[in-house]
C-alpha cells in the first residue's frame, strides 16, 4: 500500500458551489495509483464539500437558494453574529453538508457517476480562500 497527500486552495467569489473535479483528476492521475480510497478534507467550518450534478448549473443554485432558505441569515435564535449576518447561518449549512468526502479509485480514476463533480460549497458571501486537504491510499 502506498499513500499519497496533497492540498488544493480553491478561490472563492462569495457563497456557491465551485468544481474541482478536474484539479483532483490531474493530482490523482500523478500519483500513478491504480486502486484505493480518496479522501478530501475541508479545512473550514463555514465552508463544506459535495458531490453534487456537473451539467446543469441550475442544480448548483437550486441547492444554495434551498439552503438559504433553509438557514436564513439575520435568525433571531443565533447568538454569534460578531463576524457578519452570513458566518453563523454558513456554519449550519456546513454542519448539514460535509466536511468530508471518500471516493473510491479504481484503474486510476475517481469512481463518480456520468453527471458527477467534485464542488466546495462557500457559505458566506465575501471571497475567501479555501483549504482541502487530500488523501489516497491504495496500490
Amino acid at each position: 500500500m502506498r499513500q499519497e497527500h496533497s492540498q488544493f486552495d480553491i478561490a472563492c467569489r462569495g457563497q456557491g458551489l465551485y468544481d474541482f473535479t478536474a484539479e483532483v483528476a490531474r493530482w490523482l492521475a500523478g500519483t500513478g495509483l491504480r486502486d484505493g480510497l480518496l479522501t478530501l478534507f475541508v479545512r473550514h467550518t463555514s465552508a463544506s464539500l459535495v458531490i453534487q450534478e456537473n451539467a446543469d448549473a441550475d442544480v448548483q443554485r437550486d441547492l444554495a437558494a434551498f439552503l438559504a432558505r433553509l438557514v436564513p441569515e439575520h435568525d433571531p435564535l443565533y447568538n454569534h453574529v460578531l463576524e457578519g449576518p452570513d458566518d453563523m447561518p454558513a456554519h449550519v449549512r456546513a454542519a448539514l453538508t460535509q466536511t468530508h468526502l471518500t471516493i473510491p479509485v479504481r484503474d486510476g480514476r475517481m469512481v463518480l457517476g456520468t453527471w458527477q463533480g467534485i464542488y466546495l460549497f462557500e457559505h458566506r458571501r465575501a471571497s475567501h480562500r479555501r483549504s482541502v486537504a487530500a488523501h489516497v491510499i491504495g496500490e
